[in-house]
């Protein structure tokens, strides 16, 4: 019996974790989706499922698996599993916070940088050997970073870390929303705490880390934009659904604001077709914690969940039954 469900391919590192707590399991190495009827006997004798965030498990995979104790996530969001489901079915489900925190935090400004001086347009310019030398009026003209205002949407651990290194690094004014205020962090990055409204009146920047809920899905529309600065940059490496990507186009396409930084989209792995025509947006694919280092912490957290789960113990990094095990 096949005690693990490895549905996508993971590092070595957390491979051999797994054999050392002498745990059977089967890993797809081969790196691409699965069906239920692909994942047939092993779903309904596993134990554990280990996953990435483009894996959905929902009531149907759960029900298909009567022997499952763990899902554990290798993300640190998990909106691709159906957690009430889970906790239904005495289910306990696992992220990885805190291993990616520093290196979203990286890709976030590099988005902020990259978008504001206008470096993706400058980069193609270069290539097709249309610089013939400076200008006062170089035709990419950006806007300064240092010293501006930044709006934070969401100040849990990626949110603060990007403040901190718009406070520390660049001097930057600091606003911030969230469903609360949070004091001890805001008096450490001199963080002012102010509704959604006000934060997208004053800020030069927004950048967006709150987790995907009800609550936050397309909690940026049209009507959001047109409260930004026109010089206003937006910058988003939590989860697509926040904004509504059509307004988004519609707003960059109007001027309501000056551009857009993005890694995730709305109805992944596609964007807006109308994004990518436009200037002033920059756009990766979902790279926010794509480092080695980072990838392989996660997958290793994965694993030690499971490990733990498993062994008769207590996950690291529980989503559900926080206080105790079902």
């Amino acid at each position: 019996m096949e005690r693990i469900l490895i549905i996508r391919k993971i590092f070595n590192e957390a491979i051999a974790l797994i054999d050392e707590a002498g745990l059977s399991y089967w890993h797809n190495e081969a790196d691409a989706p699965l069906g239920l009827s692909e994942m047939g006997t092993r779903l309904a004798e596993a134990e554990a499922i280990i996953c990435l965030l483009t894996d959905r498990v929902d009531a149907q995979v759960m029900d298909a698996a009567p022997h499952l104790k763990i899902i554990a996530n290798v993300a640190v969001g998990y909106d691709n599993i159906d957690v009430a489901a889970a906790t239904e079915r005495g289910i306990i489900v696992t992220n990885t916070p805190s291993v990616l925190t520093e290196c979203t935090a990286d890709l976030t400004f590099a988005l902020l940088l990259a978008t504001a001086r206008r470096i993706v347009e400058a980069d193609a310019y270069m290539r097709a050997g249309k610089f013939e030398g400076w200008e006062l009026f170089q035709p990419h003209l950006g806007v300064d970073v240092f010293g501006k205002t930044l709006g934070i949407v969401g100040l849990g651990r990626i949110g603060a870390a990007v403040a901190r290194r718009a406070l520390l690094g660049f001097n930057m004014s600091i606003l911030y929303t969230g469903q609360n205020p949070k004091p001890d962090a805001g008096r450490e990055l001199e963080a002012r705490f102010v509704g959604l409204a006000n934060l997208l009146r004053h800020s030069d920047f927004v950048s967006i880390h709150a987790p995907l809920t009800a609550q936050t899905r397309h909690l940026l529309t049209l009507n959001e934009f047109r409260l930004m600065k026109p010089s206003a940059i937006l910058i988003n490496t939590a989860r697509g659904p926040i904004i509504k990507e059509a307004d988004l186009v519609q707003a960059l396409e109007q001027d309501l604001i000056a551009g857009a930084g993005l890694d995730v989209y709305e109805e992944e792995p596609e964007a807006h077709p109308g994004l990518a025509a436009l200037p002033n947006v920059v756009m990766v694919p979902h790279i926010g914690s794509a480092t080695t280092e980072t990838r392989r912490r996660m997958a290793l957290m994965a694993a030690e969940n499971v490990a733990a789960v498993l062994g008769g113990g207590r996950p690291l990094n529980p989503v559900n039954f926080t206080s105790r095990n079902p």
